[in-house]
């Protein structure tokens, strides 16, 4: 059999914590014999070293553009099988690798990171979401009144496994600490769609850790995923992210003091809580708040400082 050629113009570049983009081009004629493609990663050059190979079926490809002769992973998100292998989902002229999502355990060492600085809880009694006008009233022309859960972005830790993979909507619950209340400034958005925090969480929900991060700045965001018991977001996430407990943990809490159920939210993080079903407006009320729409705090597909010493861990790559 006629040996392959060896790649040519190999470029690594994108490096992060924990991901990293590679490329690298091959002769036409090769491209129609790849079946697998290998690559290792080795941290250091001894018999201690951490190797991860990971193998890449083929299943999906289609032929590359004509006049293109390049192979490899494709597009920014890899799908991670049970076995470890990961899907090529396609050809393109930009090839990516990516390291793939954390493991439980990895979520469990951010979850410690971002207990650190949680700090002390404070009550609470609303979720809210902000948006612009506009949004809120698509939901009522042309979705029936409610809001529908739509693709996580890619903001956060590239490790992730909610990222491009879990539908929800995110709400907030951070208050102002003199006044108890949601700020009156928001990225998002001059409106804004209050409903009582029970509605969305209480005995029947489930609360999952999901991320912990920074964009080069002092403070941190923490994302958690509600998700009602049984639900297919609750199925999906018992499989990939720490459950916490919904009475005693160091972010989010519900619990039942003198009959009534009372929330706490941590003070020293922002929160942002995806929720993973359906909301109906009619259960909430939607007003115009006063203050500034600061777009500088907006997290739509933000960036993780991967030299941030607080939210990063080693996951021995």
């Amino acid at each position: 059999m006629e040996l392959l050629s060896t790649p040519k113009n190999i470029e690594i570049n994108n490096i992060t914590c924990d991901s990293f983009r590679i490329s690298w081009a091959m002769e036409k004629g090769d491209l129609e014999r790849v079946t697998h493609y290998f690559i290792d990663l080795n941290k250091k050059e001894n018999k201690n070293s951490n190797k991860f190979k990971h193998r890449v079926s083929p299943g999906g490809m289609r032929d590359p553009p004509p006049g293109e002769g390049r192979g490899g992973f494709v597009g920014g998100k890899q799908v991670k099988q049970r076995d470890g292998e990961y899907l090529v989902s396609g050809w393109s002229e930009t090839v990516e690798f990516c390291t793939g999502d954390y493991a439980k355990e990895h979520l469990a060492q951010l979850q410690e990171k971002a207990e650190l600085i949680a700090g002390r809880m404070l009550r609470f009694s609303v979720f809210y979401r902000n948006q612009h006008k506009e949004y809120f009233q698509h939901v009522r022309m042309h979705c029936g009144n409610v809001m529908k859960p739509s693709l996580k972005d890619n903001s956060g830790s590239h490790g992730s496994p909610t990222s491009g993979m879990l539908h929800g909507i995110f709400f907030s619950c951070n208050t102002e600490f003199n006044t108890g209340q949601p700020p009156q400034d928001s990225p998002y958005g001059r409106y804004r769609f209050q409903i009582p925090a029970q509605r969305l969480f209480n005995p029947n929900t489930n609360l999952y850790f999901a991320d912990f991060y920074c964009m080069y700045t002092a403070y941190h965001y923490v994302v958690l995923v509600l998700a009602p018991k049984g639900s297919s977001g609750d199925l999906f996430c018992r499989e990939r992210l720490p459950q916490l407990d919904i009475s005693s943990n160091k972010f989010l809490t519900c619990c039942v003091e003198e009959g009534e159920l009372v929330y706490r939210h941590a003070q020293d993080s922002i929160l942002e809580v995806i929720y993973t079903e359906p909301v109906d407006l009619s259960l909430g009320v939607l007003g115009e708040i006063s203050g500034h729409q600061l777009m500088s705090l907006s997290t739509a597909n933000a960036k993780k400082d991967p030299s941030c010493k607080t939210c990063n861990i080693s996951v021995g790559r």
